[in-house]
């Protein structure tokens, strides 16, 4: 299981998000997993596209994060 970490800035405002892509497109997962990743970041963040969007430059908390849960994580 690999998850794909990104920065974006582009279309938003100048205001930068950080985006985890390659997870699978299951609704009930990709809901526990985005209130998850908030709670820990302290964060808003939306589900968008099967990926989950959050607020803010958040990459080293949500690498963590994801390593305990027994994700790979590239970028």
């Amino acid at each position: 299981m690999v998850a794909k970490l990104r920065m974006e800035k582009k279309g938003r405002g100048g205001k930068t998000v950080t985006v985890v892509d390659g997870l699978p497109h299951n609704t009930a997962f990709l809901k526990e997993l985005s209130q998850d990743l908030k709670r820990s970041c302290g964060t808003g963040g939306a589900i968008v596209d099967g990926g989950v969007e959050l607020q803010g430059d958040v990459r080293e908390r949500v690498r963590t994060l994801l390593a305990r849960k027994g994700w790979v994580v590239k970028g």
